[in-house]
């Protein structure tokens, strides 16, 4: 049993240091072409680079270089040609690096909106006076949320209606569920990325 016990050990270190990778590859067709994209859902920014090999397309020749990803963007890698009438059959190997270096290119990138560290809910009551200043923000930001207007949910309501010791229809401020916990205090964006970033 003895000798078990450090094999255990270096497994658990193991798995405790595998990290999920934070870009992902997606890859589009377009015309005659095949393009492949990074997907940054974090909010880091990445210098990232890829090396395709295969068969049945061609290529640019040049030399792979670091591409900046930034946070929660979409960004266009690299395309390749399918040998027409042939389905191209590929490999990658990508490079993922968080430290930045100045030497990296800088593209063009789409904004995509990413899951935040605590779900996003917002409650809108008849009487919010302040509920767009929490929605419109969010709107524009990186963050998957989602928005429920109480008088066009019933069922909503009715499930919200016993936390609360006052009727839903006299608060005024929004009802914002982060993470499964319920905020009546939450009155401006500001606050509720501080709220979002709280431990």
């Amino acid at each position: 049993m003895i000798r078990k016990l450090p094999l255990l050990v270096l497994l658990a270190g193991l798995q405790a240091n595998a990290q999920k990778d934070p870009i992902k590859i997606v890859t589009e067709d377009i015309p005659n072409r095949l393009a492949f994209y990074a997907l940054n859902e974090t909010e880091q920014d990445y210098d990232v680079m890829i090396t395709i090999k295969g068969t049945n397309f061609r290529q640019s020749k040049a030399r792979p270089r670091l591409i900046r990803v930034p946070g929660a963007t979409k960004v266009r890698l690299k395309v390749i040609v399918p040998t027409r009438g042939k389905k191209p059959n590929f490999t990658y190997d990508l490079v993922v690096n968080d430290s930045l270096s100045r030497r990296a290119l800088k593209v063009e990138y789409k904004r995509i909106k990413i899951k935040p560290k605590k779900s996003i809910t917002v409650y809108v009551t008849d009487v919010c006076a302040q509920c767009d200043s929490i929605t419109q923000p969010l709107e524009g930001s990186n963050y998957h949320f989602k928005s429920f207007k109480l008088a066009e949910n019933p069922e909503i309501k009715d499930q919200l209606k016993g936390a609360f010791a006052r009727p839903l229809d006299s608060i005024a401020e929004p009802i914002i569920n982060l993470g499964g916990r319920l905020f009546t205090t939450i009155d401006s964006y500001d606050r509720l990325l501080e709220e979002l970033n709280k431990d």
